[in-house]
C-alpha cells in the first residue's frame, strides 16, 4: 500500500473535529463556571461576614477541592469530555493535573512517586504564569510609571 493510499484511508476513518461545537460548549461552560465562582464569593462573603476580596480565597479553595474530589472518584475526566476547555481552563484544570499526576504515581511513594511527579504538567502551568506575571508588572511599571 503506498502512502497516499493510506493516508486517504486514514482520513476515511478519521473522526472530525467540530471546532464550533466546542468552542460554545466551552464558552458556556466557563460561563457556568464564572457563576458558580461569583455564587460562591457571595455566599462566603455572607456567610461569614467578611469582604469579597477574602471571600475569593474560600471560592478558590472549594474549587480545587471540588477538582481533587471529581477527579479521584474518576468523574472529572467523563465531564471534561462534554464540558471540554470550559472545566479545564479555570482553577479546576489546575487542580485535576496534580491530583490525576498523584493518582497516578502514589504506588511509587511519597517522594520518588507523588513528590516527584505530581508537577509535571502544574509545574510549567505555575513556572510560565509567574514569569508571565513579572513581566506584566514590569511592563506595567514602564508604561504606567511608578
Amino acid at each position: 500500500m503506498e502512502k497516499k493510499e493510506y493516508k486517504k484511508i486514514v482520513d476515511k476513518y478519521t473522526p472530525k473535529e467540530k471546532r464550533f461545537r466546542n468552542a460554545i460548549i466551552a464558552f458556556l461552560i466557563g460561563g457556568v463556571m464564572g457563576v458558580i465562582g461569583n455564587f460562591l464569593v457571595d455566599f462566603y462573603s455572607y456567610a461569614f461576614h467578611i469582604s469579597s476580596k477574602d471571600a475569593s480565597v474560600f471560592m478558590i479553595i472549594t474549587l480545587v477541592f471540588l477538582g481533587c474530589f471529581l477527579t479521584c472518584l474518576g468523574f472529572f475526566d467523563k465531564i471534561v469530555n462534554f464540558a471540554k476547555c470550559g472545566l479545564i481552563v479555570p482553577i479546576t484544570g489546575f487542580a485535576h493535573a496534580m491530583m490525576s499526576a498523584a493518582l497516578e504515581y502514589r504506588k511509587e511513594g511519597l517522594v520518588t512517586g507523588i513528590g516527584t511527579n505530581m508537577f509535571k504538567l502544574a509545574g510549567s502551568v505555575i513556572i510560565f504564569g509567574v514569569v508571565s506575571a513579572y513581566l506584566f508588572g514590569l511592563l506595567r511599571i514602564v508604561v504606567m510609571g511608578l
